[in-house]
């Protein structure tokens, strides 16, 4: 058995994780088009969502207040959902480029392959998000940097949220082959009514309320609400968002793992079909 296929904690190497997202960055940098599409979609939902806004604070001065907070929770919710998207799409690119065989023949271990793609995630979420908040700034006079140090805190939870998503995802793809690379949207979406992205958790029901609480993306967006009403940053929220994220994504990352194995002895890391 090569030792690259065996999993194992010891000789860990940072030059591979960089070869491996090298390898990405050489990808993206010759297809502008790829670069397109990162900026794409998150500048489209701002753009649209910020004239839905300047709509309604024509019609009330509750909501002349809350369009701040729709802005915010537009552009945090794409911070999620292109979270989850970088990690899967740079895991599905080596499916579709049948580089996976390739990839675990060299002394790659599986998770130093989950590192490139949480990194990864982290630069394409980066460069698909900057030109949007950017842009709301001269459109619709809303800088959501001027949030400081809660918006660095809230950006990194629904990272940690959309790597955990995007492992599971992955996992569903390597055991079950490209027929299964939907989930990669459909798991996301599942998510935001839950996560009380443009309205408070106690709009859903009670039974749901339950289920959301267990979600960290809710607990993001309660805080987020609580720093542009009141000014301040609820540090219970944060923590219980942090050990829910740490929890999910230890339990995805042993998933991935557990699977690589099992894709392993069946010889289901060159299977790339549907």
């Amino acid at each position: 058995m090569s030792r690259g296929l065996v999993p194992g904690w010891s000789g860990f190497a940072w030059h591979r994780v960089g070869a491996v997202c090298l390898r990405h960055l050489y990808v993206m940098r010759s297809s502008p088009i790829r670069l397109l599409e990162m900026a794409y979609w998150p500048t489209v939902q701002m753009v649209m969502w910020g004239f839905i806004s300047q709509f309604f604070t024509t019609q009330s001065s509750w909501l002349v207040q809350a369009a701040g907070a729709l802005l915010a929770a537009v552009l945090l919710w794409d911070v999620l959902f292109r979270a989850n998207l970088g990690l899967s799409l740079s895991f599905m690119e080596e499916m579709w480029a049948r580089n996976l065989g390739h990839l675990f023949v060299s002394p790659l271990r599986p998770y130093e392959f989950i590192v490139a793609l949480i990194t990864m995630s982290a630069i394409r979420t980066t460069i698909g998000l900057l030109p949007a908040a950017l842009l709301a700034i001269p459109l619709f006079h809303y800088n959501i940097f001027a949030m400081g140090l809660p918006l660095v805190g809230f950006f990194l939870l629904l990272l940690i949220t959309g790597w955990s998503v995007g492992l599971g995802v992955s996992a569903l793809v390597l055991r079950f082959g490209l027929g299964a690379e939907s989930l990669a949207w459909v798991l996301i979406f599942a998510l935001a009514p839950l996560s009380g992205i443009y309205y408070p958790i106690s709009t859903l029901p009670g039974w749901l309320q339950t289920v959301a609480w267990w979600l960290p993306s809710s607990h993001v967006f309660e805080g987020m609400r609580v720093v542009l009403i009141s000014g301040t940053f609820d540090w219970s929220l944060w923590w219980t968002a942090l050990a829910l994220d740490l929890g999910y994504l230890s339990l995805m990352a042993g998933l991935f793992l557990y699977t690589f194995r099992v894709a392993r002895r069946r010889g289901l890391l060159l299977n790339v079909g549907e």
